[in-house]
This record gives structure tokens, C-alpha cells and sequence, in this order.
């Protein structure tokens, strides 16, 4: 008979690289992430931010990022 494993014996899979977007005219050197450009918008239109948009710019910023 075979053994079963435990949920906590199994490996979680690796979380898949973000993606990337390319645009030629953004005017910054560095990558920045999709939940970054969310907060600094909602800040710009007055919005306060809150934990959960914490946890949605780490989630979005893993996601996705913009480069140059």
C-alpha cells in the first residue's frame, strides 16, 4: 500500500513571474508594478488608503509590472 502525504508535506507550486509590459514613452528608469500605479492614482484623486489596498498592490504588483 502506498502512503499518502499530508497537505503539509506537499510543495506549494512557484508563483509564475509577472508580466511585462513594454512602453517606449514612460518617462521613469526603474519597473514599476500594476499596484503601484493603482495607489498612486487613488492618492492623486483624494482616496485614503486602508490595509487592504495594501495586500491588492502586493498582489497586483506581483502580477504585472511596467518597464521602459
Amino acid at each position: 500500500m502506498k502512503k499518502r502525504e499530508s497537505a503539509s508535506h506537499q510543495r506549494e507550486a512557484p508563483e509564475p513571474p509577472p508580466h511585462r509590459v513594454r512602453l517606449p514613452g514612460f518617462l521613469i528608469e526603474e519597473d514599476v508594478g500594476l499596484g503601484e500605479v493603482v495607489k498612486r492614482v487613488t492618492y492623486a484623486m483624494g482616496i485614503k488608503p486602508c490595509n487592504g489596498c495594501e495586500r491588492r498592490a502586493d498582489a497586483l504588483n506581483r502580477w504585472m509590472h511596467f518597464s521602459r
